[in-house]
């Protein structure tokens, strides 16, 4: 009898391929897709799949968006990988799923893969894809759950479609970060109770969003019918329907009888009416034509009964019922610090028992000491003092950020230490310390080491380091506490952003926030910050602005009442309306500049300093306009600076 079973189900699984159809090698649940894009020979490309194996799925959990794109390996062995869990997953569940991902798709021959749970996918590539491609959304993967919903075929199709449509506008318009919407429509006898989902990778905007699961849900009219269930399943966005709860908590869009009145099955639109984009690559598990008219309904039949005896639907998912390991995200919080924790002992022996020799830097927040370690890795120690002012949440911020983000322009967290009540964090040792010891050094001598080639390059590379921040890491963050003595230069004076204390994390539709603790610099803080407390990603791009004149002109942006001293902003201003830029140049650079890059970075920083932040650019602008050999002036309007109003607003506004 068990013979007979899984050769019957073999018969079911074989009829339903058939009738799907697949260009590629495809197997059942959970839907792996082997592509054809290059055979996958024992090389490099394995290695580096097995690299993002080893931090995609803590990376993708982790993340506010349980989303993580990587990339690994140098070309032509070079791949990119995406992943994301479903919106109601719990952070252990989706990096044990993303884990598992990795594991099954470790026998796909080919270079492209795909792979599809329930509540996750993982998908790797040697084509470098990004969420504003087209390409990258506009394949789709049908899946059908077989049997009639309902006698009235027209109604219930309207139901579906109605409800998908609410789910997905939702969705891309109106969730949280992981652009995702739940749905349920209830009515009486006559139709069975329906459950949507609809949910877009958090990269997207929220139009990318819609087209992309617009696309997909022009396919349901087509395909589906009356079905039980169905999904359509894409990288970058999936929907999916049923008669059964399979999502957890509660939907988030519910429709009743009254909306669904008999007629005709509509087309899926959008809520303003706009016509749906083309459907491209719907192609993926199309019934092939050559199999012959006769044969699907018999197969269907075959199937049908099949699945009458030995389908089992599954219940709603909860973390109970997960197939992979339990964990909580606090566990997994608890062996990331545990993982970067370093011995006391071994930080009094690289520092000389934190000599004053060994002390490179200090501030508000404590010293800073070099150090060496016993593998003879050089290190900077952050050893916060009794009376810091960055308190232990200011600690665990820093510590919490910088562990998430690596980019070459961010310095690099490699450990910490919480032992005999001190308070250390370990960083790389930047050798040629922070910007502001150079550049506003008394020591002519020292400041010539910044010509302006090395200048640009540090402007360019904050530039870099900020539009990672803002715009393409995992986490959107917002330094709050940008200044020179923030930026550390490597041995090839290359800039680091550094000190991540104050920094916060915005959702990726955020734009702004608001607090009553008002703390920074002065000289640096944007006016609306300093004055209202209001902050965003364009008081960071004042923050850049003022950094950008300061290394332009070798001049500290000050606004000191009692030496009645002019700011920065107000000298570069008065210098750029009369056309005298080259003449507040630092001079000692002894003349050697290139009077367009010049004018070019003045600009910019002038441009980041205006008073309306919504006439500031965004870091990916400034990122191209300093790499654009044909530059294009924007009108400017003279910058709001912060002078005698601003100082009593920030005094008033401290808690």
């Amino acid at each position: 009898m068990a013979v007979a079973r899984r050769l019957l189900l073999s018969v079911a699984v074989a009829t339903l391929a058939l009738l799907l159809g697949s260009p590629r090698r495809t197997m059942g649940y959970p839907w792996p897709v082997c592509g054809d894009n290059g055979v996958l020979a024992d090389s490099e490309y394995k290695a580096s799949i097995r690299s993002l194996a080893a931090t995609m799925p803590k990376n993708a959990s982790t993340s506010p968006g349980l989303f993580a794109t990587a990339q690994a390996g140098v070309a032509p062995e070079q791949v990119w990988a995406l992943a994301f869990c479903r919106g109601d997953a719990t952070a252990s569940y989706c990096s044990s799923c993303i884990a598992q991902g990795f594991k099954d798709l470790a026998s796909c021959e080919y270079k492209d893969a795909i792979i599809f749970y329930d509540s996750c996918l993982l998908t790797y590539t040697n084509v470098h894809f990004r969420a504003a491609d087209d390409v990258h959304y506009s394949t789709y993967y049908q899946i059908r759950n077989l049997g009639n919903a309902t006698a009235e075929p027209a109604r219930f199709q309207r139901v579906v479609a109605e409800l998908m449509n609410a789910t997905a506008t939702s969705a891309a318009f109106n969730s949280s970060t992981r652009l995702y919407a739940s749905g349920q429509a209830d009515f009486d006898k006559e139709l069975p109770e329906i459950y949507t989902w609809a949910q877009c990778t958090p990269d997207m905007s929220q139009d990318s969003c819609w087209a992309c699961l617009a696309r997909g849900m022009a396919l349901l009219p087509t395909f589906f019918t009356d079905g039980i269930g169905g999904r359509v399943l894409g990288i970058r966005c999936i929907i999916r329907y049923e008669t059964q709860p399979f999502f957890n908590g509660s939907a988030t869009v519910r429709l009743s009888s009254a909306t669904s009145a008999p007629g005709p099955a509509p087309n899926v639109v959008p809520d303003n009416g706009t016509s749906l984009p083309a459907v491209e690559g719907g192609k993926m598990y199309s019934v092939p034509i050559i199999v012959p008219a006769i044969v699907l309904p018999i197969l269907a039949a075959i199937c049908l009964l099949l699945c009458f005896f030995f389908w089992r639907r599954p219940g709603p998912v909860t973390e109970e019922k997960q197939p992979y390991p339990k964990y909580s995200a606090e566990t997994q919080d608890m062996e990331s610090i545990d993982s970067m924790m370093i011995d006391i002992s071994t930080l009094r022996a690289a520092t000389g028992d934190f000599a004053e020799s060994n002390k490179i830097g200090e501030g508000g927040f404590g010293a800073v000491y070099k150090g060496t370690l016993p593998d003879g890795d050089e290190i900077a120690v952050k050893r916060m003092s009794n009376s810091s002012t960055q308190g232990v949440e200011e600690l665990k911020n820093e510590l919490a950020l910088v562990a998430k983000l690596s980019h070459k322009n961010l310095v690099r967290l490699i450990g910490v230490c919480l032992e005999q009540q001190e308070r250390l964090l370990v960083y790389e040792f930047v050798p040629n310390r922070s910007l502001d010891l150079i550049l506003f050094a008394r020591d002519s001598a020292k400041r010539e080491q910044l010509d302006w080639v090395m200048r640009y390059k540090i402007i360019e590379g904050i530039a870099r380091g900020l539009q990672y921040l803002h715009e393409d890491s995992q986490l959107k963050v917002v330094h709050r506490d940008l200044k020179a003595n923030n930026i550390l230069l490597d041995m090839k004076f290359s800039p680091k952003i550094s000190d991540f204390g104050l920094a916060k994390i915005f959702g990726r539709e955020q734009t702004q926030a608001i607090t009553s603790r008002v703390v920074g610099t002065h000289g640096y803080m944007a006016p609306e910050y300093m004055m209202r407390g209001n902050y965003s990603v364009k008081s960071d791009a004042f923050s850049f602005g003022v950094m950008v004149l300061e290394i332009v002109t070798g001049r500290k942006n000050t606004h000191d009442i009692s030496q009645q001293s002019e700011d920065l902003l107000t000298k570069v201003w008065e210098h750029w309306t009369t056309g005298t830029v080259p003449e507040i140049v630092d001079p000692c650079m002894n003349g050697t500049f290139l009077e367009k890059e010049v004018l070019k970075c003045v600009h910019i920083g002038l441009l980041c300093v205006q008073g309306n932040p919504a006439e500031r650019p965004t870091m990916s602008m400034v990122v191209t306009m300093l790499g654009s050999e044909t530059f294009t002036l924007h009108a400017l309007s003279k910058p709001r600076t912060n002078g005698a109003v601003a100082d009593a607003d920030y005094a008033g506004n401290m808690p």
